[in-house]
């Protein structure tokens, strides 16, 4: 019996990260992979035998063949890359699902073109192939297995799974932060990176300008850098990116930070929030099920409000606004009968309230 993953579509991310894990975790048996030729496979044990794939539609389908012609009756495939084999094979199939644009009610508007297209023509795939009654289906988190189940009737085993590293409380100490925040993800539109940095924004415009810490990719990503590049020299943002790091170094990027925000609308498991949560770092994430299903944060917003955004990172350093003197309707009639003015007393001493103490950290 041979242990068959099939991930021809994971290169980066959470999903590589864990698709790693799945790789050293069957090392001991041995096993078959199908992956990702921009994968760098330096990191899968040697017992495991790989199999490349071109990331073209001829690639894809070319994997799909060979995976039906690989697979026999006491073999065990898993689908690691979110869709189910294409051409059925003999062996049993079991698909672990990680993408939650493949199903439900999705805003593809932030994506361009081409990558619309896909995703279509991947829920279509996963819509047509996926067969409840012969293979066994695993999600991470209750929310995401209540949303498929709600959205498509099948049921889901729920099995979070996590590197041993993400599960246990390193033994050396926490640096001296260098960054106050970090943020953890690629730039795909729902890691919602442009409000986190119009919450920036707002808080430069108020006096404080926390260190923000990104993990951004200039070749995947080039106009989303650009725009955060001139952000921060228009509004003077103290963001460092560093571009596509290892898992080691994120790990350390960990320890010499503040905190994690995570401002992401849309995720299967988050496994940054794990990762954060063994370092012990405090987490200020989105007010959505798929955080509360993995960790409790320290404080949470509303992603879409980069106003809300802010006011959680004032709040976490200490830094709140100060609660509006409510006035009567009175009150509100002499102040119109009064004129125009330029400012009041009380605005002029919250904006000397705010201010610098936040640039210690660079």
């Amino acid at each position: 019996m041979t242990l068959i993953v099939h991930a021809p579509n994971i290169r980066q991310g959470g999903g590589r990260t864990l698709l790693l894990s799945a790789l050293e975790a069957i090392s001991n048996t041995g096993g078959f992979a199908f992956l990702d030729r921009r994968l760098d496979s330096s990191s899968v044990p040697p017992s495991v035998v790989i199999e490349t794939v071109a990331p073209t539609i001829l690639g894809r389908l070319l994997a799909e063949w060979r995976l039906m012609r690989r697979a026999g009756p006491d073999d065990t495939v898993l689908c690691f890359g979110n869709l189910p084999p294409l051409f059925r094979n003999k062996g049993r199939v079991t698909l672990f699902l990680q993408n939650r644009y493949l199903f439900g009610k999705r805003d593809l508007g932030a994506f361009s073109h081409g990558e619309r297209l896909r995703i279509r023509l991947e829920r279509l795939w996963f819509s047509l192939r996926t067969d409840a009654r012969t293979m066994s289906i695993f999600v991470q988190t209750p929310s995401m297995a209540e949303e498929l189940r709600r959205e498509t009737g099948i049921e889901a085993r729920i099995f979070p799974f996590a590197p041993p590293n993400a599960t246990t409380t390193p033994a050396s100490l926490r640096e001296e932060p260098r960054f106050d925040f970090i943020y953890v993800a690629s730039g795909e539109p729902h890691k919602n990176h442009r409000q986190l940095i119009e919450a920036w924004k707002l808080l430069a415009r108020q006096g404080l300008f926390p260190s923000l810490c990104l993990t951004l990719d200039p070749m995947a990503q080039p106009h989303l850098v650009d725009a955060i590049q001139r952000a921060m020299e228009d509004h003077g943002l103290q963001i460092t990116n560093l571009g596509v790091v290892s898992h080691a170094e994120i790990e350390q990027c960990y320890r010499r930070s503040g905190a994690l925000i995570y401002p992401s609308t849309l995720e299967s498991f988050g496994l940054p929030l794990i990762e954060a949560s063994a370092q012990g770092l405090p987490i200020l994430a989105s007010e959505l099920d798929y955080v509360r299903d993995v960790v409790s944060p320290a404080t949470s917003f509303d992603p879409e409000s980069p106003l809300s955004i802010a006011r959680a990172v004032k709040r976490f350093l200490h830094r709140s606004d100060e609660s509006p003197n409510i006035s009567s309707s009175a009150e509100f009639v002499q102040e119109i009968l009064r004129g125009p003015a330029t400012s009041t007393p009380s605005q002029s001493t919250h904006v000397k309230s705010v201010g610098h103490t936040s640039q210690r950290r660079i």
